[in-house]
């Protein structure tokens, strides 16, 4: 009898182990939910390329003062016979050039936001991000006709409190994987070099079209000849997100941008 409640004491010692390590390893679990794949919810994400195998880029523009190179940009796209890009405006710049706007979507180019006020987006709260957007969504639209649902934030800066935001609004937010440099005028060669020697398959591409950026329009016959001669075809951004699956970078709560760059010409 006595043997009887020694072996059952041994078992029942176990079990409460077991139980207690269950008990612990949910409390863990529970804890580190977000951090874990299968708990975790979908979060918003910033698309910066494409994985595709097909050879399809995407050029964009981005433009938020001047006005005395986006219509050299133009002309160089159209000699070359590119129907398909994707300009990304400020809406402030956009009220003081329709005129230009109105020549974009003429010519057949996709127009994205590139906000309200040039600003760092992250710096801001979530009522000023919300009307920083759909400040730029009304402004835009009215121009075009059309409501835009593709956004490059200013400065390329975002954190996941502004992802959750545009998102909230029906806006994807569009990085790049190459940017061109264009920004820093660092000549036209190396501009054609860079976009040449890194592009690959589903990228977007990094240019612009403010009048700080003197060299884009004449970098621009070269790389487009360039990348035609390696097989390459260009479509606008929504074209390339339809035709393949997106693939979004993980963001951290903390200020960011593409590659830690900022663009001072935008």
């Amino acid at each position: 009898m006595n043997m009887f409640y020694v072996l059952n004491g041994k078992k029942l010692k176990k079990y409460f182990f077991i139980a207690i390590a269950l008990v612990f390893s949910i409390g863990i679990i529970y804890a580190e939910r977000d951090n874990i794949t299968v708990f975790a919810p979908q979060q918003p994400a910033a698309i910066y390329n494409v994985p595709t195998d097909k050879k399809v880029v995407a050029l964009t523009f981005d433009i938020s003062w001047g006005d005395k190179r986006a219509e050299p940009i133009l002309q160089a796209l159209k000699e070359k016979n590119i129907s398909h890009a994707t300009f990304f405006v400020s809406s402030v710049w956009s009220q003081s050039h329709p005129d230009l706007v109105k020549k974009i979507q003429d010519a057949g180019y996709e127009i994205g936001s590139h906000g309200h006020k040039h600003d760092f987006y992250s710096k801001l709260s979530d009522e000023d991000i919300r009307k920083q957007i759909t400040t730029a969504h009304t402004i835009l639209s009215d121009l075009t006709g059309k409501q835009p649902n593709l956004i490059r934030l200013p400065n390329g800066d975002f954190d996941k409190r502004v992802l959750r935001i545009a998102e909230e609004l029906q806006y994807k937010v569009i990085q790049w994987d190459t940017d061109s440099m264009d920004w820093m005028n660092i000549g036209t060669d190396k501009i054609i070099n860079r976009v040449v020697t890194r592009t690959h398959p589903g990228d977007i591409i990094l240019m612009h079209a403010s009048d700080t950026v003197t060299q884009t329009h004449e970098a621009l016959p070269a790389i487009v000849d360039q990348l035609r001669a390696e097989g390459y075809d260009f479509v606008n951004v929504t074209q390339l997100i339809t035709q393949t699956e997106t693939e979004g970078s993980p963001v951290q709560d903390r200020q960011s941008n593409a590659k830690g760059q900022i663009s001072a010409a935008e």
